[in-house]
């Protein structure tokens, strides 16, 4: 059995350990709150954006020019990228493991020739140990994401995919449902598949609707890809607060477990010395 001073030794690392993980966890949850408003009031505007790419691509839908459209092309899959969203710490439990296996299944079933786009320091880390192809990262911009930092991608993105450079393009990031779910989500941005109007209206256009829907593509892939830092800050620091609360909670349990180690050695001790004080005087006696 250990000893007393041993004993608390431990105690004390636990303690200090358990205070750590109390602290990620009311700074996870500060966070959460902003990041999960962030993503809130970015949904609405998606969604509105998706709609109006509807209507404009069923205006659209007629002209001959359409299929020639540069980021609507079809081709051949022999050069895929994938755009993978990760944390750029830590300390989240299964949050990045679940993403880089999400894209190592993707790896398997995509064949051809395929590179990484990280956005987040863990997942390049986890893909440069294994010696995948990265074309660019971005590290430490999904803490304040701006849709700025979001253009920059998409600028990219688009530039090479016209230039025939990457056939398709696709997006790996987690979902933010709630405090105890993130859902792992992919999405083909590139080329863009033109989502079927559900309901038909008449709409007057001031300017042609091929025109409209060039101008509004681009916009699109942006705010995708906005959406997507948004919503996989909020899961990460949604992940990191129910990790570390949990972390808290074994730590009180080992020292629960510690402490009654402890009693029971000091108890053990002193029982020792009674039996020698009373065995010495029986001696003299």
């Amino acid at each position: 059995m250990p000893s007393l001073i041993d004993i608390r030794r431990r105690i004390r690392s636990v303690k200090n350990t358990q205070q750590i993980t109390r602290a990620l966890k009311m700074v996870s949850a500060a966070k959460l709150r902003r990041a999960q408003n962030r993503v809130i009031a970015a949904r609405p505007y998606a969604q509105s954006l998706r709609e109006l790419l509807e209507n404009v691509a069923a205006a659209a839908a007629g002209d001959p020019d359409l299929a020639g459209s540069p980021l609507l092309a079809n081709r051949e899959e022999k050069r895929v990228q994938l755009i993978l969203m990760t944390s750029d710490t830590g300390r989240a439990g299964a949050f990045n493991s679940t993403l880089t296996r999400g894209a190592e299944k993707f790896y398997e079933e995509h064949q051809g020739e395929q590179e990484l786009i990280a956005v987040g320091r863990k997942g390049r880390d986890y893909f440069r140990r294994r010696l995948r192809p990265i074309a660019g990262e971005y590290i430490g911009v999904l803490g304040k994401a701006t849709h700025a930092d979001a253009a920059g991608i998409a600028r990219e993105t688009i530039r090479r995919f016209r230039d025939g450079e990457i056939d398709s393009v696709y997006l790996i990031y987690n979902e933010f449902k709630s405090v105890m779910t993130q859902k792992l989500t992919m999405i083909k941005v590139l080329p863009v598949e033109l989502p079927e109007k559900k309901e038909t209206r008449d709409y007057i256009f001031e300017q042609p609707p091929l025109e409209m829907l060039e101008r509004l593509l681009p916009r699109y892939i942006e705010t995708t890809i906005f959406r997507g830092m948004l919503e996989t800050t909020a899961a990460e620091h949604a992940a990191r607060m129910t990790a570390m609360d949990a972390a808290t909670k074994n730590a009180g349990d080992v020292i629960d477990h510690l402490t009654l180690t402890m009693n029971r050695a000091r108890q053990a001790a002193i029982t020792k010395e009674i039996i020698e004080v009373v065995s010495g005087s029986a001696a003299l006696d």
